[in-house]
């Protein structure tokens, strides 16, 4: 990731050049002549993740049935993916503070390995075309993803390669994983190789004594921030612009939620769109003025009300950050 390096927008434009012309067979299909989603408000662009709907059924046709309905065309990807193309099951959990023996922990690790395995597997036997595909059919429908997130950073060298390939499939600029030391000093290597971007999400961590995000970021110059801006001041109390502007060339993406203060009377706790204290106004005027190329993604998590459900949640979410920009 040099000079030659493509950039974030450059990869945009020339992903959406490059569509490929095989088609899912979904049962959901974009009406010929219909308006297409556009988020993008005076120039910042709007979208959300995926993991938004993680309450509701959301297979590969829901979640773009769910997204046309909220009028986006920015996507980060999340298990949706290889959960719509048939992974084998992974690993599965017991019922936390369960007793067992020795033998029962034995086999579990057992079928822990051997479930990994499969999905190992299945992986690296997959055809590109099927993400191909998927590419396409949202593409079609005026849908871009931006970002896989695959969390790879633990997977072997094989498959970490398996999904930056994906990726490129996919039109997506880069791979989004969770923020750690092991994951910033392997992926980058790996976005390296393949001219793309490692991308790693923060929680709580700049609340943390020691935390240093210079030290994750310098392990590869691919190596790019996350910064979720409500996990931030919900954890700090800080304002998340000073990060921004600190960082604004090493954030190609942010993740938006509104949250109370760590002073508050109930600190910390996630809550509707405008109904928290996190300065969602001020990072997004922020972005309208400076024009920098930053993704702005809604991540779906306070308690839904019991006369809602997620998808009509998301669009309130992404109508309050339209009525901020225009």
């Amino acid at each position: 990731m040099t000079n030659s390096a493509i950039s974030r927008r450059k990869f945009l434009e020339t992903a959406t050049a490059a569509a490929v012309v095989s088609v899912l067979p979904f049962h959901y299909s974009f009406a010929s002549g219909s308006k297409k989603p556009n988020s993008k408000v005076n120039g910042v662009q709007l979208g959300l993740t995926t993991y938004s709907y993680r309450s509701i059924p959301h297979n590969l046709d829901e979640v773009l049935e769910y997204v046309l309905k909220a009028g986006v065309n920015a996507l980060e990807m999340r298990g949706v993916l290889e959960e719509g193309l048939g992974i084998p099951a992974g690993p599965g959990r017991g019922p936390r503070g369960e007793g067992l023996t020795d033998k029962e922990k034995a086999e579990r690790a057992k079928a822990a390995v051997a479930a990994r395995e499969e999905q190992r597997k299945w992986r690296l036997s997959l055809p590109m075309q099927k993400y191909a595909d998927i590419r396409k059919k949202y593409n079609d429908a005026g849908v871009g993803i931006h970002i896989a997130k695959f969390v790879p950073s633990g997977w072997s060298d094989e498959e970490i390669d398996y999904a930056y390939n994906a990726a490129k499939a996919l039109g997506a600029y880069g791979i989004t994983d969770e923020a750690s030391v092991a994951a910033c000093k392997r992926l980058g290597k790996f976005a390296e190789k393949h001219n793309s971007l490692a991308i790693y999400h923060t929680h709580g961590q700049f609340g943390e004594p020691g935390f240093d995000i210079d030290s994750l970021l310098a392990y590869s110059p691919a190596n790019r921030l996350n910064l979720d801006v409500g996990h931030y001041f919900g954890a700090t109390g800080k304002h998340p612009n000073d990060v921004i502007i600190k960082y604004h060339d090493r954030i190609p993406m942010i993740h938006v939620k509104d949250k109370t203060g760590p002073n508050h009377a109930t600190p910390n706790a996630n809550k509707p769109f405008g109904q928290g204290e996190t300065p969602i106004a001020d990072v997004l005027l922020l972005l309208k003025k400076e024009k920098w190329p930053i993704d702005v993604f809604v991540e779906l998590e306070y308690n839904i009300p019991s006369d809602s459900d997620p998808v009509k949640e998301v669009i309130k979410c992404i109508d309050y950050m339209r009525n901020i920009l225009e």
